[in-house]
């Protein structure tokens, strides 16, 4: 869900909290049973961030389901807000019952995993193989319920396509955009050339949909040693939609509030669209009438973020967490989510449900985003290898970028800075 990784970090709070973690993962994973008594009223804190799709009627329906139990639910403004408070509270006091935590930062937790109470054995095989690796550590313990994965598409303003003599009907667009990311850069070409405007949004928001391609990006997969600075495939991608965004880009940070006004005013044609980008667009942008969804991506497929809930291991009603963590990730819960907020559900069953697969989202023109969607997850061929310096080395790109969009430095020199500050890393 939000990588979901584009928003800035306070790695200086994060890292002064790593000692205390580290300190607190001694002390072991105990305490925090819920009470033996199933009539007890307790309160569950969910703490979620961006949009999850967990609106209040779907936290009420467990309500009744556990008329014991009331659910309150948290929601940080950005991913990296919920990374800070998480990894300044994981061991100690403060979190939630149940807490999301996102993809980018999931090798960080994997460190700590001994501090979360594990997903249970009945529930371990509800979900894609790639989404349970991921979040299994070295014990063989699952830690995460898997909540939605980032399939990608493109969403594009149909009245901006036909203003630029380009088709605007989705089954059109995903012909003129079917290919590598030079073709969609030689159409954003032909776009700018008729109209003078910005094909895409940021040069961050692309690169991540392209990075997200690469098998193993930032580190080598079998010592955990860090490879970015000499992989070959990031300077090309680095290069490549620098490149493009000198004419190309409206250099509208994601998460801005330019962008998000960009959303509405047409600032920009075309952006890289996982599922849960949907909602952001749709929440963004109200009144416009003319979003679509194309059932393409450029190279094939992509996944661009995806969440896990957790259950801190100290928590004070540990097991009642665990039904709720279980419940809010089954497959019918998956689709509402879904239906509420884009997040694309992880289950294997649900991605067999024709509530999903008959789904159209009436926002964008009534696009059959459920085929879509199942459509492009199928298209997905690499599950990129993420470790625990990712989040850091990603969030360093991002800034790279930023640098160059904004004029501050040329993208030599800006490559240049992301080197040395990589180098520092470790």
């Amino acid at each position: 869900m939000n990588t979901r990784a584009l928003r800035r970090t306070a790695l200086i709070a994060v890292a002064a909290s790593t000692t205390a973690i580290m300190l607190a993962g001694c002390a072991g994973s105990g305490g925090g049973a819920s009470s033996s008594n199933p009539n007890e009223k307790i309160t569950l804190t969910v703490a979620t961030f961006n949009d999850f799709g967990y609106t209040d009627a779907l936290l009420k329906e467990y309500t009744k389901l556990h008329p014991n139990v009331t659910v309150q639910q948290t929601k940080a403004a950005t991913s990296n807000d919920a990374r800070a408070n998480y990894f300044q509270k994981l061991g100690k006091k403060g979190l939630a019952d149940v807490e999301a935590i996102e993809v980018d930062w999931l090798p960080e937790v994997m460190k700590y995993s001994d501090l979360l109470a594990p997903v249970p054995a009945a529930d371990k095989d509800r979900w894609l193989g790639w989404k349970t690796d991921m979040a299994t550590d070295k014990k063989g313990n699952l830690i995460g319920y898997g909540t939605d994965i980032g399939p990608e598409a493109i969403c594009y303003r149909s009245d901006l396509f036909k203003a630029a003599g380009l088709p605007t009907d989705r089954d059109s667009v995903s012909k003129l955009l079917e290919g590598d990311w030079s073709k969609y850069f030689a159409v954003g070409d032909q776009y700018v050339k008729a109209t003078g405007k910005a094909w895409f949004d940021s040069a961050g928001g692309t690169y991540q949909g392209m990075i997200n391609q690469v098998e193993a990006a930032y580190e080598n997969p079998k010592n955990g040693k860090i490879t970015a600075t000499t992989n070959p495939d990031v300077k090309a991608v680095y290069q490549q939609v620098t490149a493009a965004s000198k004419t190309q880009s409206a250099h509208l940070g994601q998460w801005s509030d330019d962008w998000m006004a960009g959303l509405s005013n047409g600032a920009f044609a075309t952006m890289l669209c996982p599922g849960w980008m949907l909602g952001v667009i749709s929440g963004n942008a109200k009144d416009v009438k003319t979003w679509d969804v194309a059932n393409v991506f450029p190279n094939g497929g992509g996944n661009w973020g995806g969440s896990y809930l957790t259950v801190p291991a100290n928590g004070a009603h540990v097991k009642a967490a665990q039904e709720l963590a279980s419940w809010l990730t089954a497959p019918a819960q998956q689709i509402k989510a879904f239906v509420n907020a884009g997040t694309f559900p992880s289950q294997t069953k649900a991605l067999q449900d024709s509530t999903l697969l008959d789904f159209k989202n009436d926002y964008f023109n009534s696009a059959p985003v459920g085929q879509i969607f199942t459509d492009r997850a199928k298209a997905v061929t690499v599950a990129p290898y993420k470790g625990q310096y990712y989040f850091q080395i990603n969030d360093a790109m991002q800034k790279a970028l930023t640098r160059v969009e904004d004029g501050t430095q040329d993208a030599q020199a800006s490559w240049d800075q992301w080197v040395s500050e990589v180098k520092a890393i470790k």
